[in-house]
Order: C-alpha cells, then sequence, then structure tokens
C-alpha cells in the first residue's frame, strides 16, 4: 500500500509558480479562484502561447468570456502518536485525494462562478470525518453583479459588487475567517457579500452560514446553529497596509468547559504588515466581547511576525521569528469566559503538523527559509507552546478542548521541529514533502498520554 501511494504521488501533482511562506497555501493561483483575472488575455499580445491559455479565457461573444481551471491534489499524512498517543487511531496512514474543477462565465458587468468539488480519502482510522471525505458536491456557486468599472479582481475593481451564493472566504491573513485550505474538504459559506473598492482601500460586508460537509454526495448544507456577520476594510500601499474589521458571531450549540449554551461573540481587529528593502512584518490584534450560558465574554489575541529576507545571500534565506497570544479563560464557573475563539482559521495553523490551535495559547516560532534553485526551496521551523491561563485546557484548530486542565499547574505544552521541501517542477506541477515532530511538555505528560507525535506529509498538486 505504502509503494502504492508514493508511485501516486509521483505521477500526479501542486500549486503554480514559486513556493510562498505557508506551505499550504499556494503561491501565485489563489486558493479561492474566483478573484484570478484573466480577462487580459482578451488582448492578443498580452498572450505568451502557454498552453493554459486557451482554458484560462475563452471568448464567447462580445463582452462575454468564461475562464476554466482545474486542481488535483493528492496528500498523503502517516502519523505515530497522533493526539501524543490519545488519539483514537494513534498510528494511522491514509491518502487525501481532491479534484476541483471551475467554470467563471463573464457577461457584461454580470458574473456566475461555479467549482464542484470531489474528495475522497482512503485509509482515515477509525473512520473518515467531512472533511476527509465529502464525495461530490458543490464547493462554490454565486452570482454577482458589479456596479462601477467591471474588473474582475477585487483588488484592482472600482465601484461595487454584490454577491449571492456559496464561496470560499480569506480575510486578511485567515486568523478568524479562512478556506481551510490543508485539510481535504476546504471551507465556504453561504449567504451574501458586497464588495466596495476606491483606488487601494477596499470594504467587504458579509452575512454568511458555514456550510457543514455530508458523508454523501450533494448533502453539504449550509450550518443551522452558526452565523457570521461583519465588515472588513482593507488600506494598501505599494509596500505596506493596514487592516480594520469587525466580526459578529453567533452560535446556538456552542461548547467551552463543558457547558453548552448560546454563545454571541463580537470581533474588533486591526492588522498592519508590510515588505520595505529587506524586511517584512504582519501585527495583528482581535478583542472579543459578547455573551455566553448567560455570562459575559472577554477575550483577546496578538499575533507578530518579523521577518528579514537576504536576496544577495547565497540560497536567498529568508528568517522570521513568529509570537503568538491567545487568551484563556480565567476561573471556571464565574460566569465570564475568557477563551479566545479563532471562529473559522485556516486548516494549517501553526505548519504542517498542528495539533494545537489558537486558544489559550502562547506560542514562540522561529523560522529559517531559502532557494535552492531550479524551483525547490525548503523551510526549517521550531515551535514552542505554552498554556495562557492555567485555569484553561488545550484545543485543536476547530476549537473542541482535546486536553481539559485538570489539576495540573504546568504552562509548558510541548516543542516541535518541522522541515518542509518543496519543488515547483513546472508552472502547473508541484511537489512538497515535510516532517514533523511534537514532544510533549510537562501539561501534557501531567494530564494524560504524552509520546512524541510524528508526522511524514506527502504532497503533490496540479493547478492552473
Amino acid at each position: 500500500m505504502r509503494r502504492a501511494v508514493l508511485l501516486a504521488m509521483l505521477v500526479t501533482a501542486s500549486p503554480a509558480v514559486a513556493q510562498s511562506s505557508d506551505a499550504w497555501k499556494p503561491p501565485t493561483l489563489t486558493t479561492t479562484r474566483y478573484d484570478e483575472d484573466w480577462s487580459t488575455l482578451a488582448d492578443p499580445t498580452q498572450r505568451t502561447g502557454h498552453w493554459t491559455e486557451p482554458f484560462n479565457y475563452i471568448p464567447i461573444g462580445t463582452d462575454s468570456y468564461v475562464s476554466t481551471g482545474l486542481e488535483l491534489r493528492l496528500r498523503n499524512e502517516k502519523y505515530h502518536n497522533s493526539l501524543w498517543g490519545g488519539g483514537a487511531a494513534p498510528n494511522d496512514g491514509y491518502l487525501w485525494l481532491r479534484a476541483m474543477p471551475y467554470a467563471d462565465l463573464h457577461v457584461g458587468r454580470v458574473r456566475a462562478f461555479v467549482e464542484p468539488i470531489a474528495a475522497y480519502a482512503i485509509g482515515v482510522r477509525p473512520s473518515n470525518s467531512p472533511i476527509d471525505q465529502t464525495r461530490v458536491d458543490l464547493l462554490q456557486g454565486f452570482v454577482d453583479v458589479r456596479l462601477g468599472e467591471a474588473h474582475t479582481g477585487e483588488q484592482d475593481a472600482t465601484g461595487l459588487t454584490l454577491r449571492a451564493g456559496r464561496q470560499m472566504l480569506s480575510l486578511g491573513t485567515e486568523r478568524l475567517v479562512g478556506t481551510r485550505y490543508g485539510p481535504n474538504v476546504p471551507l465556504a459559506f453561504d449567504g451574501f457579500r458586497g464588495l466596495a473598492s476606491l483606488g487601494g482601500a477596499t470594504l467587504s460586508l458579509i452575512a454568511v452560514r458555514p456550510v457543514e460537509p455530508g458523508f454523501g454526495s450533494f448533502d453539504d448544507r449550509r450550518s443551522r446553529t452558526r452565523t457570521l456577520w461583519g465588515a472588513y476594510g482593507a488600506i494598501k500601499r505599494a509596500r505596506s497596509g493596514v487592516d480594520l474589521y469587525y466580526l459578529g458571531y453567533r452560535n446556538t450549540q456552542a461548547s467551552f468547559g463543558g457547558v453548552k449554551a448560546r454563545e454571541l461573540r463580537h470581533s474588533v481587529g486591526a492588522r498592519w504588515f508590510g515588505d520595505v528593502t529587506t524586511w517584512h512584518w504582519n501585527v495583528e490584534g482581535i478583542a472579543q466581547f459578547g455573551r455566553f450560558a448567560g455570562g459575559s465574554i472577554g477575550a483577546w489575541t496578538l499575533g507578530s511576525e518579523v521577518g528579514r529576507h537576504f536576496p544577495k545571500v547565497r540560497f536567498a534565506p529568508d528568517v522570521q521569528l513568529r509570537l503568538d497570544y491567545a487568551s484563556g479563560d480565567g476561573k471556571a464557573g464565574d460566569h465570564h469566559l475568557g477563551t479566545f475563539n479563532a471562529l473559522f482559521p485556516k486548516g494549517k495553523y501553526f505548519g504542517e503538523l498542528s495539533p494545537v490551535g489558537p486558544y489559550n495559547l502562547i506560542n514562540l516560532n522561529p523560522q529559517l527559509s531559502g532557494t535552492l534553485g531550479k524551483g525547490v526551496t525548503a523551510s526549517l521551523a521550531g515551535m514552542a507552546y505554552w498554556r495562557a491561563s492555567l485555569a484553561d485546557g488545550v484545543y485543536d484548530i476547530p476549537g473542541h478542548l482535546i486536553r481539559a486542565p485538570g489539576a495540573s499547574r504546568a504552562r509548558f505544552i510541548g516543542k516541535e521541529i518541522e522541515a518542509t521541501l518543496a519543488w515547483q517542477a513546472t508552472r502547473e506541477l508541484s511537489f512538497s514533502a515535510s516532517l514533523s515532530a511534537f514532544a510533549p511538555g510537562n501539561f501534557i505528560r501531567e494530564t494524560g498520554p504524552a509520546r512524541t507525535i510524528t508526522m511524514l506529509g506527502l504532497e503533490s498538486d496540479f493547478r492552473f
């Protein structure tokens, strides 16, 4: 079985042209696909003769065209001691397969975008979850109308776009709202979105419900318990930018500290980012307030990322340091919830192996990456994790409690090391591999199974 998996990995494909700093995210083509603008290919002088261009731009009449594209991905993950040996299947190896074709029809200022998905999993134990396998379903499908300049790319548009239907959302660095692109089944939302843009400033207004994938074909449905709404504004300059946003969230079946109740949470955030000369940075802070189980909510997070790249040094290394803090609950039963809620974060939050999520957490993450030549890039990262509050436990990325605080007074959760290697073989085809190990700290050892987690990830992707 292992040889068959490796052979399949070698004859398929990965992202698109240069490796980004996040291994889970494609570097040139987008994860959402609908914000790619191929309308420039209407001008014959803009064409290069590349074989994908007849698919990227298909004229069908005056002021009308269709863009098409495709992703084929194979990913093999092999775990030893998942959840430090406490998982339902601690030693597990499986294969994810997915295909995501899309068609994007433009008729004047009206647009229709459709992206189905076929996602299957082989070998997941004890059984597949809906984010492993959804079979055949509609991942994205919406219509919109543009008022103002009818550019396709959202970042270039001037005017207003009104959109209704099913779509993936990627806001900022996806701390609160992301595509869940790393796992096999991405996250989509049903609802409405308004996009206003003027110069370098954009404003996105959303009122949506997350889509919950089912185990069969064409059974994905919008959530009946969770609702998201808000406004996300961005001002971008040549080398820097600022995001300001408000997001409202309601969950009628939220669970914290063993209590299930209605949650109403408001998030107010700001992000400052830039890349000037050889320095780059990304700093984001979020404050949350609201109500849960008849009590109040008061939570916050602060994430910082500072790095420097050395383009004239051999291998063009980039050195980066990341520090994150997400608040936890200070005291159980006091009718005040202090646990930060990351809502819908990206799926590979701290790296390829991410057993813990951004809740009640302090994370320190240095990273070194570089280009080895001929499309090959590599990175080496270390992570250390502590509990922010000793009265609260440890959560996974979706926000499920995976280790209760118990009687432990230990703060240290554990340390991790991860190496990645990626090869952009062609414009459409790439391969990547990662090797990760997470050694448990005192808190994990005092609250249950405490073996070192290891994970080997192999991925191939074909995208155009």
